[in-house]
């Protein structure tokens, strides 16, 4: 019985004299399309798996092997052996998805010798004016393509990249959303409301994306030099490899080096900022005391309560309740980053440090996407930005609890929150008593994202010699 390869690539036969033959198959006939093939022999069937391994590997690396290879066929190999390894998870993804959604289907069967200009050119125009497709994925395709048609230049398969000779279609540039002045100062005194509200003006103040946000370690904030290191990125993405069994996640997190070289950037901090973050500090210690063993160290800056970093879907959630609770109507998280581009503008920041800040592939790009602003130095910029971080917090409003009294014979009485069954003292002294629970109810109060409302006293059932009183704290 024949052993044959994947696509008649080559196959073993055991022939009547015992030897094992290994035929592979090393070009085709131009005129009629049959296949070439080349044989050897071996003694054992081991020795001819050998062999034809040792065939395949020489005629699939050697130039113009298959003269007549499909586009398909060059792009799916070009991905696996030239690019793979050199691509970052999130554009290795991105380049599968235009093969298998884009490219294939419509040029796939084409020889590659037999793409032309004109062909892609009329595969664009369809792309744009029939599909709808953007003119940026269709630029980021034909980007992709070139590349790939590069190697397939250096091989030997073509003479010249057709990709390099079409009018791809410019199209509407996005309109960027910003907030007005009024809405960032709202959604600055919403954000003192939440948990979270920290890395909302964190990001308003730096313009960091998202996923460089929750991608920032404890050892990326340069206290002394006032200053952040963007280093890595954290997101979820769909897996490289497809999971075989259908209860697998097909996603899961990956932490990586920025996109780019000019995504890996160090970022001034404002004062304000330095500090919100030192007050982030003391909320992951009382976290850490709450849990003890069960903490996790994780190293992250933006963690959830039990130390673990925070994925991106979750982190919108939150940033979502913040804009409800500024009474802001839903913007883009990254309308936040074009909004500090905005501001940085505004307040006379030129545009090479705007573009350092940023880390934008180049400062015709942030020219392109902002606007012209003047020159000055990086520093001395990131400083007109802090008279709009002078925003004064809400103004305190007390809120009224009530404290429910047990007295006893010992005249000791203990004091207890229904509101916060944690929260409780035992007192011989009814003020200093209420003091500390005052106290003990303001630190809890800091870091609670959504205190409960307090609970009407006629509703606490009393025993008897119990009695309640009210206990008022400023929030």
């Amino acid at each position: 019985m024949a052993k044959t390869r994947a696509n008649n690539e080559g196959n073993i036969r055991l022939r009547s004299d015992g030897r094992y033959e290994v035929r592979v198959t090393v070009d085709y006939d131009k005129a009629t399309g049959t296949p070439k093939r080349v044989s050897k022999y071996a003694k054992t069937k081991e020795e001819a798996v050998k062999l034809l391994n040792q065939m395949s590997f020489v005629n699939d690396t050697s130039p113009n092997s298959f003269t007549r290879v499909t586009l398909g066929d060059w792009l799916d190999l070009c991905l696996e052996v030239y690019m793979k390894n050199t691509l970052k998870q999130s554009t290795y993804l991105s380049y599968e998805s235009y093969i298998r959604v884009h490219l294939k289907p419509s040029l796939g069967n084409i020889p590659i010798q037999e793409l032309t200009p004109r062909t892609l050119q009329l595969y664009y125009n369809y792309k744009f004016e029939v599909e709808g497709l953007s003119a940026k994925t269709i630029t980021n395709i034909n980007l992709f393509l070139h590349r790939a048609l590069k190697f397939a230049v250096a091989e030997g398969y073509i003479n010249s990249n057709p990709a390099s000779s079409v009018n791809l279609p410019s199209g509407d540039r996005p309109q960027i959303i910003i907030l007005t002045r009024d809405e960032q100062m709202r959604l600055i005194q919403g954000s003192y409301q939440h948990r979270y509200g920290v890395f909302i003006r964190l990001v308003l103040f730096t313009g960091i994306r998202l996923g460089e946000l929750l991608g920032l370690r404890w050892e990326d904030v340069d206290v002394q030099g006032k200053r952040i290191y963007i280093r890595r990125t954290l997101n979820r993405l769909n897996k490289a490899k497809k999971p075989t069994n259908p209860n697998e996640p097909t996603t899961e997190i990956v932490i990586q080096t920025p996109k780019s070289q000019n995504s890996i950037r160090s970022i001034p901090l404002l004062p304000q900022v330095l500090q919100d973050l030192q007050g982030w500090q003391r909320v992951q210690q009382s976290d850490k005391q709450t849990l003890g063993d069960a903490y996790c160290e994780s190293g992250f800056i933006v963690t959830n309560p039990m130390g673990g970093y925070v994925e991106p879907r979750t982190f919108k959630d939150s940033y979502n309740q913040i804009l409800q609770l500024s009474g802001l109507r839903h913007f883009t998280f990254h309308a936040l980053r074009h909004t500090f581009a905005s501001r940085a503008m505004e307040q006379g920041m030129d545009v090479k440090t705007l573009s350092v800040i940023l880390g934008h592939a180049s400062v015709a790009f942030t020219l392109d996407t902002y606007a012209h602003v003047l020159d000055d130095h990086k520093q001395a910029g990131m400083a007109l930005m802090e008279d709009l971080f002078n925003i004064p917090e809400p103004a305190s409003v007390d809120v009224t609890y009530p404290v429910l009294v047990t007295p006893f014979p010992d005249g000791t009485m203990e004091l207890t929150l229904p509101d916060f069954p944690e929260i409780n003292c035992n007192t011989m002294n009814l003020p200093q008593g209420l003091s500390e629970l005052r106290e003990s109810l303001r630190e809890e109060l800091g870091i609670c994202i959504y205190p409960p409302q307090p609970t009407p006293v006629m509703n606490i059932p009393c025993e008897p010699g119990q009695f309640v009183l009210q206990l008022s704290i400023g929030m």
